[in-house]
């Protein structure tokens, strides 16, 4: 029954538990322990719930020397090899073997209900563990008929990704011939108007004939490397106060 040479793991350990001498099954109905001896128990140890590969034992041992009373091996749970009463949660039917294969129905108890509860998540555990292995290896050996996604790139497909660059178009500028581009209107969008080609007395300066003279004559004795006489201060003084008798006569 057991895998020969298969690592044995420890599942529970619980050091006090019970055995009883329970009377035949007279029919189909559940177990009772009230039909036990409860308050003298055939036998006391030590409960020890090991495991090699899908089989889980049930091992009961004495509490000093650790020989072996009786287990039985546990093929599935809940099943016929352990049994829960109908009248509580701390004891169970249980059916033990010896080497050459036979077989007898012990009840077994314990004096606490946590333990109880330990023994009996145990073996759940391990069955579920078990039942998860067989699934795993029915689908490995099945054909796989789910349709598959085919995400690889077609002949010819192309991609194009762009990773956080984002081009912006700067807007030319309008530019002069000259290479230098217009200034913007001046703020309140009105120019200025040209200046008038009256201006006041004040302001304005009457154009001196001499002085203009004096300039030509200027750049003509510089060409003949000889030197201009000098207008007398007395004749641009007359001409220019002439020129302003002339314009506040009009």
């Amino acid at each position: 029954m057991a895998t020969e040479g298969a690592y044995e793991s420890v599942l529970c350990v619980k050091p006090d538990v019970n055995v009883y001498r329970i009377p035949p099954r007279a029919s189909n109905r559940g177990v009772r322990a009230a039909d036990w001896k409860l308050d003298s128990p055939d036998w006391t140890g030590r409960m020890r719930v090991t495991a090699r590969g899908k089989v889980a034992y049930i091992k009961l041992e004495d509490k000093i020397s650790g020989e072996l009373f009786a287990q039985a091996p546990i093929d599935e749970y809940p099943g016929i090899a352990v049994e829960t009463v109908s009248d509580s949660s701390r004891y169970f039917v249980l059916r033990i073997q010896d080497d050459s294969g036979r077989s007898a129905f012990i009840g077994i108890g314990f004096g606490d209900r946590g333990d109880s509860f330990d023994f009996n998540v145990a073996l759940q555990d391990h069955f579920k563990w078990v039942k998860q292995e067989d699934e795993i290896s029915k689908q490995a050996q099945a054909p796989d008929t789910t349709p598959k996604l085919d995400l690889g790139f077609k002949e010819g497909q192309t991609i194009t990704l762009n990773i956080g660059q984002s081009r912006k178009r700067e807007k030319s500028r309008p530019q002069g011939s000259g290479g230098f581009g217009l200034l913007p209107p001046p703020p309140g969008g009105k120019l200025a108007p040209p200046p008038s080609s009256r201006s006041s007395n004040h302001n304005t300066q009457p154009a001196v004939e001499g002085s203009d003279m004096g300039c030509l004559l200027d750049l003509d004795s510089s060409n003949d490397n000889s030197v201009a006489a000098p207008i007398s201060n007395t004749t641009a003084t007359t001409d220019l106060w002439g020129d302003f008798d002339s314009v506040s006569q009009k």
